[in-house]
């Protein structure tokens, strides 16, 4: 029995076709469904269709991965999604949460409330704590806009995060 086909429109007016159980893992879409069928496109204004191309073809891979009881297609699926977020830190952050600092917009991941997809990009951003705070600070897009006393009153604050 073949899928139901639903359209996606991204913020950027990309078009999308995607089956619907692999929209069915972005838990909006899985709420969306069970209130009422849309008709027509479902815009998708937080999301760009680079960024919305990506979450689909993880969705796809993880659909198809999610079939198979093989122990050997579960570290398929995990080497796959490290290759996955080997991305630069803008795509990543898209894939995210869309440049969460300053102006606190979600996309991608958090916006859909794509779990597994939050889930491995949270951890990609978490293997990068190795970094210096500057470094974090400009990945992040965050002014340095304190004074050196409030950076001193936070860095005593939350001295562990400074380790």
């Amino acid at each position: 029995m073949a899928s139901r086909k639903l359209n996606f429109t991204s913020s950027d007016g990309v078009a999308f076709e995607v089956d619907e159980i692999v929209a069915l893992q972005w838990r909006i879409i899985k709420r969306m469904l069970e209130l009422s069928v849309p008709d027509g496109d479902i815009p998708l204004p937080k999301v760009t269709g680079e960024i919305l191309l990506m979450v689909i073809e993880y969705s796809k891979k993880h659909v198809k991965g999610s079939k198979s009881k093989d122990q050997g297609a579960d570290d398929d699926i995990k080497a796959w999604d490290a290759e996955f977020v080997n991305v630069d830190e803008s795509t990543l952050f898209d894939l995210m949460m869309a440049r969460f600092f300053p102006s606190f917009s979600f996309s991608a991941a958090n916006y859909l409330h794509f779990q597994s997809l939050l889930d491995l990009t949270c951890q990609k951003v978490a293997d990068m704590k190795r970094q210096s705070v500057e470094d974090i600070r400009k990945i992040l897009g965050i002014p340095k806009n304190l004074t050196r006393d409030e950076q001193e009153e936070l860095r005593g604050k939350f001295a562990r995060l400074f380790e």
